[in-house]
């Protein structure tokens, strides 16, 4: 009778164990699917969804806004309005080539004593080259002309002394034309005489004297004007 009591109370622990584990594992099934729920039931919702996950639309094709919808949690599927779109990069153009300064016209005076004999239309070798070093300046721009115009003194008549500087005029073009390779169709000459006296009334007399022919030195003379665009 003992043996038999025996196995009845071990047979009664083995069961018991069993039965309260079973009751424990119930339990943590309950309670872990108790907590999922109330994971879903606590996330906020922008958009009412269906049971496949889909936005719930109403009659008119709108999304449903739940309670907790606000612009900051709007999708591009219900409000593309409300999406910050990407700002647009906007590629400035490459910037338009400088125009290629044109250089003012450029005059150079070169006394007619330095380039002639006085009362001559003949260039001396001074003369020479002093147009050879003109020329070689030639070689930085890109001239459209060349304006040669020859000025003489009050020494003589107004006939003579415009037939003179046109001589002279004419004498440096064929130099820069025959010997500098110049266009010859890009030189222009003129001849002023007695005009535009540099000197003013400041030389007086009218005696062709040695000291009024130095006094009026710098009335004699031969300007260069170019017209064109200095090269960089």
């Amino acid at each position: 009778m003992k043996i038999k009591s025996a196995k009845k109370y071990l047979l009664g622990m083995i069961v018991l164990p069993a039965l309260f584990s079973g009751t424990v594992l119930a339990h943590e099934t309950y309670a872990d699917h108790d907590h999922d729920h109330d994971s879903t039931a606590l996330k906020p919702e922008a958009y009412g969804v269906d049971e496949s996950g889909q936005v719930v639309r109403n009659a008119t094709g709108l999304c449903w806004r739940t309670g907790y919808w606000t612009p900051a949690m709007a999708i591009h599927e219900c409000d593309p309005d409300l999406i910050k779109k990407p700002e647009k990069v906007v590629v400035a153009p490459p910037p338009e080539p400088e125009p290629v300064p044109v250089a003012p016209p450029e005059k150079i005076t070169f006394s007619a004593d330095a380039l002639f004999d006085f009362d001559s239309a003949k260039l001396k070798p001074n003369g020479i080259q002093a147009l050879d070093d003109f020329a070689n300046r030639l070689r930085n721009i890109q001239y459209d002309l060349i304006i040669a115009v020859g000025y003489a003194d009050r020494i003589g008549s107004d006939e003579y002394n415009k037939a003179l500087s046109v001589r002279r005029a004419e004498s440096v073009k064929e130099y820069l034309v025959s010997s500098r390779g110049i266009d010859p169709n890009r030189v222009f000459t003129d001849g002023k005489g007695e005009a535009n006296p540099v000197t003013g009334d400041s030389c007086k007399g009218d005696r062709r004297t040695k000291a009024l022919i130095d006094c009026l030195e710098p009335d004699r003379r031969v300007e260069i004007e170019v017209a064109g665009t200095r090269s960089r």
